[in-house]
């Protein structure tokens, strides 16, 4: 996802701790007060955590994981709230093949719409270690 900072737009520090995979830190300041829906540079911080961890894992190889999305959403974001620019968080890590979080985020919407989750994405392949 492009990020379309301002110069005069500092990094929140909410968005500088899921770029950085510090989940302490987002723990905290989630749990200080911080909006959970909270946008920098065009980006909800799920759609930054979605980003962040699938194209973290390309980049490294490491495994991919779903942690930063998971305390997101424990901590009330929500996951039918496009971007600033339209995007769905469900669809972009479909398109990012980031099952994890796309199987996290489709959990929580069907908690919200009573077990059925509207308008579903197609069926993913089992979830793998690092995206395609």
């Amino acid at each position: 996802m492009e990020h379309d900072a301002v110069a005069d737009t500092p990094i929140t520090p909410a968005h500088m701790a899921v770029e950085h995979g510090d989940l302490e830190e987002l723990t905290r300041l989630l749990d200080a007060g911080v909006d959970p829906n909270e946008v920098w540079s065009n980006m909800t911080l799920l759609l930054h955590a979605i980003d962040a961890e699938a194209d973290g894992a390309a980049q490294t190889g490491e495994r991919l994981n779903a942690a930063r999305t998971a305390v997101l959403l424990a901590y009330g974001a929500d996951p039918e709230l496009p971007g600033p620019d339209g995007t769905i968080p469900r669809l972009f890590a479909f398109r990012y093949r980031h099952g994890l979080a796309v199987r996290l985020i489709e959990a929580h919407i069907a908690r919200r719409h009573g077990g059925i989750i509207p308008d579903p994405c197609p069926e993913l392949p089992r979830a793998t270690d690092s995206p395609a």
